[in-house]
């Protein structure tokens, strides 16, 4: 179906029989549809997944914990801002935003675990296995550890791990760095930490785990954003009240 308004190309040059072809317009609905996708060279991508054992434990293991981290840390939180349950239980939002974040943090470091487990346990891919994708995943290593320290500095522990849940809000928005650099530093630093461990290691079951890693977190933030900006809209009509 087209927007209103546009013509076919073919009866565009059928009108206009003395118009250059270069002066059609390209249909910029169907572009991605004239791509002959069967033309592509995917030996490389072929080469990769032939090389990967899908069925490993381990591999099954760290799937499972990168999918479970935010989904788990997600659900807690939204049924702390409903009912506070954990902070009567500890006395405190504060006493247990600190006690999540602790759990969320043993968490990502199992996540870690079974990822380094699961490229340990599989082959390495010779096409990675050379000195300047070492370089790179090192470089990757070190921005993203700047990425994941810088944020965790700039937020303080509430900020980082949803203290806005537990009623624990911020004065301001941060918008110093990293947040004036990359939306969501702390995600995609970590993500850069685990692409850059992959390549280090020539891995290529590594570079699946961390495009798991990278939709996991894209899935969460689209959670988490609209449900934080909730959070400071219903305190600024609060406060608009007092």
């Amino acid at each position: 179906m087209r927007a209103a308004g546009l013509s076919d190309p073919a009866a565009a040059r059928d009108t206009n029989p003395g118009e250059s072809p270069l002066s059609v317009p390209l249909d910029c609905c169907g572009g991605l549809n004239n791509v002959d996708y069967s033309k592509m060279d995917l030996t490389l991508m072929e080469g990769m997944l032939k090389r990967i054992n899908f069925h490993d434990s381990s591999f099954c293991v760290a799937v499972i914990a990168i999918i479970f981290n935010p989904l788990f840390w997600n659900m807690v939180a939204r049924w702390e801002h409903g009912t506070r349950r954990l902070s009567r239980l500890f006395g405190s939002p504060y006493l247990a935003c600190y006690c999540l974040g602790f759990v969320i943090i043993l968490l990502n470091v199992y996540r870690s675990h079974s990822m380094t487990v699961a490229m340990k346990s599989q082959v390495k891919w010779e096409v990675m296995d050379r000195a300047d994708v070492f370089y790179v995943g090192v470089a990757l290593m070190v921005a993203g550890t700047v990425l994941v320290v810088s944020s965790f500095l700039a937020l303080g522990f509430t900020g980082t791990f949803l203290g806005d849940y537990f009623g624990i809000l911020m004065d301001e928005k941060v918008t110093g760095f990293p947040f004036n650099v990359v939306e969501n530093p702390m995600y995609w630093g970590s993500t850069a930490n685990y692409l850059g461990l992959a390549l280090i290691g020539a891995s290529p079951v590594g570079l699946v785990l961390t495009a798991i890693v990278a939709v996991s977190y894209k899935v969460a933030i689209r959670f988490e954003g609209p449900f934080t900006e909730q959070i400071y809209e219903e305190r600024s009509q609060r406060r608009k009240h007092e």
